[in-house]
């Protein structure tokens, strides 16, 4: 997520009681979780064994709950509680603006598009040229729509994502700081639901094509020219690759890296990283030949074992 402006440091530090080792005349640029956070940006660390990883990340600002040595060009906020203080600063750029209108404030709506009855529309969304979106959709807040894009009915676009920090027995909910860039030319289908991101975008690349019923997590990317059949569920921070088709009630697990030009067929249940212009099925998923060919194993021996029975 991106600052409006630049944020610096020492008013951070202020705001939130935080102790600063570095360069304390810096200036933030945006706030990210570790799996998105670029040169600029403030993350944060409170388990001792992932602070080499924060510690070495592209983020400049880490908010941490040890005092250690900061890197070179690193600045570390020290506190009791990192999480807090992340979540907070997320909060504040991205405050709860209620929808009580069904448009919200500072909405641009492009040339020729058409909104049906009944669409739900947040505040700062752009929806660009030559777009239907039809009845009773739901569009949150910060989401980016490109020109020529279909959205059908009763499909929610942009809530909350399901990103949940365990703390002392409870699950303490992250602030979705994220947006839904959908990209030119993409076909969303009836009842589908689409996550903002915790803190980067979820992105529906260009000309991809959606059937009805699809969930997709938060910070998911799909690539362009994609076909993607009802009731497949594809889980937060996976990355899909271009031109890739996934059949129907497919499930597909958080944080993976699918290639381009992959089919994956119905049911199947995707648990690890599958390589680009390849076919998979099972759960889970391997490469089609190798599962058909395990399965004409097993119905096989299967014979064998019910004729030697007799």
């Amino acid at each position: 997520m991106n600052f409006d402006k630049p944020q610096a440091i020492q008013d951070i530090a202020g705001k939130y009681n935080l102790r600063i080792l570095g360069d304390s005349k810096a200036f933030a640029t945006g706030i990210n979780e570790i799996h998105k956070v670029r040169p600029g940006d403030i993350t944060f660390v409170d388990v001792e064994k992932y602070y080499s990883r924060s510690l070495n990340s592209a983020a400049t600002y880490i908010i941490i709950n040890k005092e250690v040595s900061p890197p070179p060009g690193k600045t570390l906020l020290l506190c009791e509680n990192p999480f807090e203080v992340y979540n907070s600063i997320v909060w504040e750029h991205r405050p709860f603006h209620p929808l009580y209108e069904k448009l919200g404030e500072n909405v641009s709506i492009g040339y020729d598009s058409i909104i049906e009855h009944g669409v739900h529309i947040g505040h700062n969304v752009i929806i660009g040229d030559h777009c239907y979106i039809q009845a009773g959709v739901y569009i949150g807040d910060y989401t980016v729509i490109g020109d020529h894009c279909e959205i059908q009915a009763r499909a929610i676009i942009g809530t909350d994502a399901f990103y949940y920090k365990k703390s002392d027995g409870r699950y303490l909910k992250w602030r979705s700081g994220g947006r839904v860039v959908i990209e030119d030319h993409v076909v969303i289908g009836a009842g589908c639901t689409v996550n903002k991101g915790v803190s980067g975008d979820t992105i529906i690349g260009e000309g991809t094509k959606m059937d009805c019923l699809i969930h997709i997590g938060h910070g998911a990317v799909i690539g362009k020219n994609c076909l993607i059949a009802a009731q497949v569920g594809i889980a937060g921070k996976t990355i899909i690759g271009d031109n890739c088709v996934i059949y129907g009630q497919a499930g597909i697990a958080q944080s993976l890296h699918i290639g381009n030009n992959v089919t994956i067929y119905a049911q199947s249940g995707v648990g690890k990283n599958l390589e680009s212009g390849k076919t998979y099925f099972g759960s889970p998923a391997d490469e089609a030949r190798e599962k058909f060919r395990e399965l004409a194993t097993l119905r096989s021996l299967s014979k064998n074992g019910n004729h030697s029975s007799e």
